[in-house]
C-alpha cells in the first residue's frame, strides 16, 4: 500500500481551501429567502412529494451567479435575494399516478421576484430594487444553447435574459 507524500496531498488542501474562499467572495452572491414557502416548493410539496428536487435550487445558483459575474464591470458586486420563484409548467393533480409528471405548457411560465443590490468597487451602491421576472413567451422563444433535457432550461433562459440588459439596466 502506498502513501500519498505529505507535501502534495497537503498543496492540494491548500488550493481547495484557497478556490472555496475565492468563490465566497465572488462578484455576485445569491441567497434564497424561505425557499420553503417559494410557489414552486408549494405546489411540489402539495402534487409531486415524490418528484421533489432540493439540487435544483443550488444549480440555478451556480448558474446564476456564474452569468451574473460575466455581466459586471471590473470591481462591481451584485447581491441577489430570491424571494419567489416558480418554475415553468405545473404538476396537475391526477387520480391513481403514483408518478405525477410536470406538465409544461404556455399558460405556465416561469416566475422569479428578487432583489437586487448592485455596488461598485468602492462598495457605493449603484442601483438597487425588486424584480418580477417572467418569461410569457418561454415555449416560442426557443432558449438557445440549453439541452432539451436541462429540467431548468427556461428558468436560466429567463435570467439571461434580465442579465443582457447590463448592469445599468437591471
Amino acid at each position: 500500500m502506498s502513501k500519498l507524500p505529505i507535501r502534495p496531498t497537503f498543496g492540494l488542501a491548500l488550493a481547495l481551501v484557497t478556490f472555496a474562499a475565492a468563490a465566497a467572495n465572488g462578484p455576485v452572491t445569491v441567497r434564497y429567502d424561505h425557499p420553503e414557502n417559494f410557489a414552486e416548493t408549494r405546489e411540489v410539496k402539495a402534487f409531486a412529494p415524490s418528484r421533489a428536487d432540493p439540487g435544483y435550487l443550488d444549480r440555478l445558483k451556480g448558474y446564476i451567479e456564474k452569468k451574473a459575474a460575466k455581466s459586471l464591470e471590473p470591481g462591481q458586486k451584485l447581491d441577489i435575494v430570491v424571494t419567489d420563484l416558480d418554475r415553468a409548467g405545473s404538476y396537475l393533480p391526477s387520480v391513481g399516478s403514483p408518478n405525477p409528471v410536470r406538465v409544461v405548457k404556455d399558460v405556465y411560465p416561469p416566475r422569479m421576484t428578487l432583489h437586487f443590490r448592485l455596488l461598485d468597487s468602492q462598495g457605493r451602491v449603484i442601483r438597487e430594487g425588486e424584480r418580477k421576472l417572467t418569461d410569457l413567451g418561454f415555449m416560442y422563444d426557443n432558449p438557445g444553447g440549453f439541452s432539451d433535457t436541462d429540467p431548468l432550461r427556461y428558468e436560466k433562459h429567463m435570467i439571461d435574459r434580465w442579465l443582457a440588459r447590463g448592469p445599468a439596466n437591471l
